[in-house]
């Protein structure tokens, strides 16, 4: 059973920076490798967006929001991706999901539970 566990979320303040971890167990390295990672977040009241993904190949695509400010990256012995947010807006609170879609399998897609970020003015 693949899991997705979120953490580094929290309350800090606006200008401050916060690296958000997410490590996937249940899912094997290979798997992994060939998975797209991805941070989505979303507001209250607001639908779930894309903030960045990170490819099997280490390509990156941030956000508008985010770029400029946002790097996502990952580490494939670790199973594990990181999203680390600078300057940071109160529009940027949130809670902060993880993602892992394969690349080969269909329907091989899996969501975290999320981590609160709280950025106050």
């Amino acid at each position: 059973q693949v899991q997705l566990v979120e953490s580094g979320g929290g309350l800090v303040q606006a200008g401050g920076s916060l690296r958000l971890s997410c490590a996937a167990s249940g899912v094997t390295g290979v798997m992994f490798s060939l998975s797209t990672m991805g941070w989505y977040r979303q507001a209250p009241g607001k639908q779930r967006e894309l903030v960045a993904t990170v490819s099997t190949g280490g390509n990156t695509n941030l956000a508008d929001s985010v770029k400029g400010r946002s790097t996502i990256s990952r580490d494939n012995a670790k199973n594990t991706v990181y999203l680390q947010v600078n300057s940071l807006k109160p529009e940027d609170t949130a809670t902060y999901y993880c993602n892992l879609r394969s690349i080969i399998t269909p329907g091989y897609d899996y969501w975290g539970q999320g981590t609160q970020v709280t950025v106050s003015s």
